[in-house]
């Protein structure tokens, strides 16, 4: 039972783990790009570190939480201790999407800044020397 258990367990939070990467790589790069300030290749290598980080941090949890509660004997135990497990790993979920959301909300607009500072510069300094 209990070895039925983990590989059910495994299964339904690596799948969440991976359905919900690819959803928020392919949704987010959109919004990573605005926050850019268009620079696609920095919103895509930013996707890109984002997801790897994602799944190390999620993955690292689930297979932690494998040691904790107690070993199923009975199917409602079974059903129990996959629902506590699966639960806990979509909550974890969550928190890693609104952590990711908040710190690329905050960094993305000061990047904005910045290159639309740099862009703003390189105009004037076209301008001024008739380069443009």
């Amino acid at each position: 039972m209990i070895t039925i258990a983990y590989i059910l367990y495994l299964a339904i939070a690596i799948g969440l783990t991976v359905w919900v990467a690819r959803t928020l790589s392919s949704n987010g790069e959109v919004f990573l790009i605005e926050c850019f300030g268009h620079d696609v290749t920095l919103a895509k290598s930013t996707n890109h570190l984002l997801v790897v980080g994602f799944y190390l941090v999620n993955l690292g949890f689930i297979l932690l939480t494998l040691q904790f509660g107690d070993e199923p004997v009975t199917v409602p135990d079974m059903i129990r201790f996959l629902s506590s497990k699966v639960g806990l790993a979509v909550v974890v979920l969550g928190f890693m999407h609104f952590f990711n959301m908040n710190a690329i909300a905050k960094f993305g607009r000061k990047v904005g800044r910045w290159l639309h500072e740099a862009s703003y510069e390189v105009a004037a300094r076209e301008a001024r020397t008739g380069d443009a």
